[in-house]
């Protein structure tokens, strides 16, 4: 899952954007609204952490432009405390949630996790497929009662690959969940971790499949 983080303050930026990434997000930091304006219109995040006093482009033209393009990415927007107009404002415009500052780090990323989930259709921190789940609080996966050692990017992958399970995502959309910014993530490296990800999964019955020109989708091996 690809997050942006729009945030003018950079110590607070960074902050945000390390703990994401620990969490298992692909994370690119923008610290005005232009930038942010920019980079919104090139990627298609899953989730946009917005401060309202940005720089350049306040927060809200920001909001207002993603939404004009019809984007579908989820907003969470960070206003000062008490600006209830600001809140009010940032909801019409289409903002999904919004958090006032400061606040408490664990609220936050519970915040984003819901907002990811309700994007992609889950109603729990649980997704499943065949044999193998991935909590997507603590960030562990299983197969029954075991619990297996999955690297981080080949973690994000699957991850990714189980919200569509069954459905062809598309390689574009694998890198994009996988890369920051300032990553240089070929299709080759794709290809590396889709192999490797396919050797862990196939004592359980799972595999990644390729579709040819298309992506890779998540399928049993006995299907």
């Amino acid at each position: 899952m690809r997050i942006l983080v729009a945030e003018d303050n950079t110590t607070l930026a960074d902050g945000l954007a390390a703990v994401l990434r620990t969490a298992g997000y692909a994370v690119d930091v923008v610290h005005d609204g232009v930038s942010a304006d920019a980079a919104a219109s090139n990627t298609d995040f899953d989730l946009v952490i917005l401060d309202l006093n940005l720089p350049e482009m306040d927060g809200l033209d920001v909001l207002r432009a993603l939404r004009r393009r019809h984007s579908t990415s989820s907003v969470l927007v960070l206003t000062a405390r008490g600006a209830i107009d600001q809140r009010v404002r940032g909801l019409d415009l289409g903002a999904d949630d919004y958090m006032s500052k400061p606040f408490d780090i664990p609220e936050l990323e519970a915040r984003v996790r819901v907002l990811l989930r309700r994007r992609a259709g889950l109603h729990t921190a649980q997704i499943s497929f065949g044999d193998i789940s991935l909590d997507t609080v603590t960030r562990t996966v299983t197969a029954g009662s075991v619990t297996l050692d999955v690297p981080a990017r080949e973690l994000k992958l699957l991850e990714t690959l189980l919200m569509r399970a069954g459905k062809v995502v598309a390689k574009q959309a694998i890198i994009d969940s996988l890369a920051d910014f300032d990553d240089d993530l070929s299709a080759n490296a794709v290809e590396q971790y889709v192999s490797r990800l396919r050797k862990r999964l196939a004592p359980y019955d799972l595999t990644v499949r390729t579709a040819r020109g298309l992506g890779y989708y998540l399928d049993r091996t006995d299907a």
